[in-house]
């Protein structure tokens, strides 16, 4: 499969073509030796490359020459260049990173995987916004830019290699004479080039620009090119005359100047004819001139004789010296006119600078990058003079390039959304727009944003809810141990704008609460087993036994009041052996309450049987209710649906007994004890109104258990009655109390 010739070769590749690079024991450690680096490189990648062709029809290992050759122009030394090599063969490798970091070095080895997981982005983004322009804000496009942005934050040679593999692209498709695809070209002129601009590599930007234009409108490139064609030997000849002259003056005046004819490139021609409304000739006839001198002195002193011989237009001067550009560039700017026959004459444009100023603008920050092994502590090989303020220079010329991009999205930006800040370290964070310094603190890492109380923006204290600019440095003050505060959850107070950090804070203090009710759970747990003489009982087995993953778990739900203790006791009291049959059933003579003709209860083909209601369900006429034989206590009466008989009847079946309620004798209706539960949202009164209902109702209350968590109450009446009925009507009246959301019995 092809693809875009600054990439490498995809991630389809058959394992068959894959290589393991054999590793000496000359190479086994992460101190490689030095010497000879390109030739090793190169002869490293040439078995894996050399046979490959890229989706413009270059040879793979040609194209890794040209982009090794662009990086030594634009300043990489020739550690540098040897990754241009590294990278087109890393994805030929079964692990890259080992084989490379064992042979190259670890840094050689971090670059080429993650330019090579930047190339993939790239393309990715390019097919997901085939057809559409970057200032119509494709999505896709978008977040290539980010990752790009955070990519070079990251290692910022990969800025040199993407540069060099994009212009050395539109060389070849130039060269082929075969137009370039339209997403690379016009990615080429949107992104790339106003990159190189803001980093000031002059010489790539403007080639960038010319080749990206002569793909996007072919007949308007060959239109300006045909008239620069046609003026060519006219103008050359004019400006070295004017050339000779000046450089000739300034010697006489002492000022050791080179002059140059400075070209002007043609899409700044087209940019200038379309921005100002000029037609061609307006702007063909400004010629332009560039004075290079020793010092800055004489850069004021070559102004001086320049305005004092020529006709100075003053709403065309601008002094970089005094007042450079953000990205660091300087020089004098003005633009003159010859005086002929005492009548002005064409413009001139003049810039003065010098050699160093010079140099700078040429190549831009690429010429003070001294790309040497700067030792396992080195940022990735790029400071070897470990010069903090110059890497946060060149990181916020990367931030204002996206804001370059945003600013030109037609007032819509494209990162509107978003804001970039260095960390102490130089490290560029992604964060959501108004985020504050604890958004920040938790993007790094949750620990830090948990222990975080104090910033320092840009080395001033600020508070804690100080909304964050593009380009700042945070630096945390972070407490050893603790947590976040409630107040950060508070939106008016405005000190987390990040959902994820947001969350985080939530997160955090809802493990607090599950703490406390764990604890909670587990006290009332090991009060039971104290109690209950069973304190050898393993808790994990325990939570086994009644279904739960852990114990934790079981003291959530037990701390939480949403599973009974009773269920507890039931498993850990032994059960009651089987009666022998010698022995028959015990018999008593029942007391009056329980009498078939008072209690209402009889056993369905035995006579005189003592029974009881059963406390763990207390059923009440007209429930369904069964029969258990106990041992010495007769029969136990339960609700069919209790939990505990279910229980007891899977276990022993044959102590199952028929029951039914009897008819009531005398004209006196048995009492029969209930639980009622309701939960309600908790209130002043509530107690009070739920009482009134059931005094009205004439339903004798014997008991009240209440319990508020967290804004709602947890109620418990026990009352009696003749008729389960009846107490069905009764709850329908308790619900309709307000706060009430449910009553229900138990």
């Amino acid at each position: 499969m092809k693809r875009e010739s600054s990439s490498l070769q995809t991630a389809n590749t058959s394992d068959a073509f894959m290589v393991d690079y054999p590793l000496s024991a000359a190479t086994a450690d992460r101190t490689p030796v030095m010497e000879n680096m390109l030739a090793r490189a190169r002869a490293f990648a040439e078995p894996l490359i050399a046979d490959e062709k890229l989706d413009t029809g270059e040879n793979t290992l040609a194209h890794a020459d040209a982009v090794a050759a662009i990086v030594a122009k634009m300043g990489g030394s020739e550690a540098m260049q040897a990754a241009s090599y590294l990278v087109y063969a890393c994805q030929h490798l079964n692990r890259p990173q080992e084989v490379i970091a064992k042979v190259f070095g670890d840094n050689f080895a971090a670059l080429a995987v993650e330019t090579t997981k930047l190339v993939r982005v790239q393309e990715q983004a390019r097919s997901a916004s085939q057809g559409h322009h970057l200032s119509e804000g494709a999505g896709a496009q978008t977040e290539n830019v980010r990752k790009m942005l955070l990519a070079f934050s990251r290692d910022l040679r990969v800025v040199m290699l993407r540069l060099a593999s994009r212009l050395q692209t539109l060389r070849h498709a130039a060269a082929s004479k075969q137009p370039a695809p339209e997403s690379v070209a016009r990615e080429s002129l949107q992104v790339f080039a106003p990159l190189a601009n803001r980093l000031g590599i002059w010489q790539v930007k403007w080639e960038i620009e010319d080749l990206s234009f002569r793909f996007l409108e072919p007949e308007t490139y060959k239109l300006i090119a045909r008239l620069l064609d046609e003026k060519r030997v006219e103008r050359e000849g004019h400006v070295e005359q004017l050339r000779s002259q000046l450089e000739r003056e300034l010697q006489a005046e002492g000022v050791r100047a080179t002059v140059q004819g400075r070209p002007k490139n043609i899409y700044s021609i087209v940019k200038k004819m379309r921005g100002k409304s000029l037609d061609f000739a307006q702007v063909f006839d400004i010629l332009a001139l560039r004075v290079v001198v020793p010092d800055v002195k004489d850069c004021y002193a070559a102004l001086a004789w320049v305005h004092s011989h020529f006709l100075p237009i003053d709403e065309e001067f601008d002094d970089y010296i005094a007042r450079p550009k953000p990205n660091g560039y300087q020089s004098l700017h003005t633009v003159v006119r010859e005086v002929v026959d005492g009548k002005p004459g064409k413009p001139i444009e003049i810039q003065i600078r010098t050699e160093e100023m010079h140099d700078h603008a040429e190549h831009g920050v690429a010429a003070h990058w001294a790309y040497k092994e700067a030792g396992h502590k080195g940022y990735a090989g790029v400071w070897a003079s470990g010069e903090y303020d110059a890497k946060i220079a060149v990181l916020r010329q990367l931030l204002a390039w996206e804001r370059d991009l945003s600013g030109g999205s037609q007032g819509q930006g494209l990162f509107d959304d978003r804001i970039y800040v260095l960390t102490p370290d130089a490290a560029i964070v992604e964060l959501p727009q108004g985020a504050t310094p604890v958004d920040f603190a938790y993007t790094v890492h949750t620990t830090l944003g948990h222990r975080c109380r104090g910033a320092r923006v840009d080395g001033a204290m600020v508070p804690l809810n100080t909304p964050l600019s593009n380009g700042q440095t945070v630096e945390i003050i972070a407490a050893k141990e603790g947590g976040p505060s409630r107040d950060w959850l508070n939106a008016e107070l405005g000190y987390l704008a990040s959902h994820r950090a947001r969350a985080k804070v939530r997160a955090w203090f809802n493990a607090q609460i599950t703490h406390e009710t764990v604890a909670r759970g587990r006290e009332a747990v090991e009060k039971l087993l104290q109690r209950e003489g069973k304190t050898s009982t393993r808790l994990e087995d325990l939570a086994s036994q009644l279904g739960f993953k852990s114990a934790d778990h079981l003291f959530e739900v037990v701390g939480k009041d949403e599973f009974s203790l009773r269920n507890i006791e039931m498993l850990l009291r032994p059960p009651e052996p089987a009666p022998n049959p010698d022995d028959g059933v015990q018999l008593k003579k029942p007391r009056a309450s329980e009498k078939s003709g008072k209690g209402g209860v009889l056993v369905v083909g035995v006579s005189s049987l003592m029974t009881q209601l059963a406390k763990c369900c207390k059923p009440a006429p007209p429930d369904a209710i069964s029969g258990f034989v106990t041992r010495g206590h007769g029969v136990s009466v339960h609700r069919t649906d209790c939990s505990n008989f279910r229980m007891m009847a899977s276990r022993d079946g044959e102590r199952v007994i028929d029951v039914e309620w009897g008819a009531a004798k005398g004209g006196e209706a048995p009492m029969y004890a209930v639980d009622v539960a309701v939960e309600a949202a908790d209130r002043q009164g509530l107690l009070r109104d739920i009482s009134d209902v059931f005094a009205r109702e004439k339903m004798n209350v014997i008991g009240v258990q209440t319990q508020s968590v967290k804004g709602t109450a947890w109620m418990t009446f026990t009352v009696e009655i003749s008729d389960a009925a009846r107490l069905a009507q009764v709850l329908g009246v308790v619900t309709a109390i307000a706060g009430v959301r449910s009553a229900r019995r138990r």
